[in-house]
């Protein structure tokens, strides 16, 4: 238990998930909050099923230019410094003797990219279970040999996803056409990639879930290759569209907008209901007279001290961020 530092460990618990039929979530984080509350909530559903280990997959983006979450982990802004952090964080957390010791926490390294990343890709990746290889900009072709070529030199150090397709932003006017059994079928034979990420429909960093999953084209897909597809964009479709992946081949869901666009509005309102205790009564008179907040949130309030602090701040995010991932738990391993 613990730490997930080797392929061979990383594909033994990605089949017994298949022989219990859950999916696994992949949780990506750029701060230590999230970190915890994926952990957290992770620990409690292991608590509340009585199971000896439970697996979870924490994950953080590098040199992705739509968002470097390892950059976002620290204010120097340092992709590099940001993931050293992450990854101590993780290990202090889950080691020996850490509050999360029981759980089997494969650390995944998601979207690192073929040219910018390239320096990490080919370093000694000993504390990562997972990559996701990314070449999906490229052309399809150049995609299958570049992949091909990392899988040949290090499928045996880490468990290898590819990237099939590229997938959009939400609110782009590009729209990548769905991905089908035979590109599918072709890049997992040619590439020898683990786990193919497909385009089924969904978008990245989506600020809202409005989208449509498409079922039916991922089960046309695992009859292809089996369940060996990861699912990507899933905040941009409501929960009930996905909550039956596995029988359409689904195996790694990756998840990260919706812990932090559903969790900002929580801070937002708890904060706005607590005004008075917040702000002095000069910051409280503008915004009522710009008429931004009531003026009965300047009536008998005093400011107090433990709504100064990021830990009051945090504290709220997180409460609300560990929720969201036990949803996911209950949804897909119950």
């Amino acid at each position: 238990m613990s730490i997930v530092r080797s392929a061979v460990h990383a594909r033994e618990l990605y089949e017994s998930a298949k022989e219990k039929g859950w999916v696994l979530p992949c949780f990506c984080s750029e701060n230590l909050t999230t970190t915890e509350a994926i952990l957290s909530a992770a620990e409690a559903f292991r608590i509340k099923y009585v199971l000896p280990s439970l697996p979870v997959i924490v994950a953080i983006t590098c040199r992705y230019e739509h968002r470097s979450q390892a950059s976002f982990y620290t204010h120097t802004r340092r992709w590099d410094t940001g993931l050293k952090l992450f990854t101590n964080d993780i290990k202090a957390l889950c080691e020996d003797g850490g509050p999360f010791e029981r759980l089997d926490v494969m650390i995944h390294l998601d979207h690192l990219q073929h040219d910018l990343d390239m320096e990490l890709l080919e370093s000694a990746l000993t504390d990562y279970a997972s990559v996701m290889y990314d070449a999906s900009a490229l052309p399809f072709e150049e995609n299958i040999q570049k992949t091909a070529d990392y899988c040949a030199r290090h499928k045996n150090d880490v468990l290898i996803e590819g990237a099939c397709d590229e997938i959009q932003d939400a609110g782009g006017k590009v729209h990548n056409e769905l991905t089908t059994p035979a590109q599918a079928k072709r890049y997992i034979e040619e590439t020898g990639a683990d786990l193919i990420v497909c385009n089924l429909g969904t978008e990245h960093r989506a600020s809202g879930k409005e989208l449509k999953y498409s079922g039916e084209a991922s089960r046309a897909i695992q009859d292809g290759i089996g369940k060996r597809i990861v699912l990507h964009g899933t905040s941009s479709v409501p929960n009930e569209q996905v909550r039956h992946l596995f029988n359409d081949g689904v195996c790694k869901v990756n998840i990260w907008t919706a812990l932090e666009r559903d969790s900002s509005p929580v801070l937002f309102e708890d904060m706005v209901r607590n005004a008075g205790k917040l702000a002095d009564n000069k910051t409280l008179l503008l915004l009522a007279n710009e008429g931004l907040i009531p003026a009965e949130a300047m009536s008998d309030k005093k400011m107090e001290l433990a709504y100064f602090t990021t830990l009051y701040r945090q504290g709220i995010v997180f409460d609300k961020m560990r929720s969201i991932v036990s949803d996911y738990f209950d949804m897909w391993y119950v």
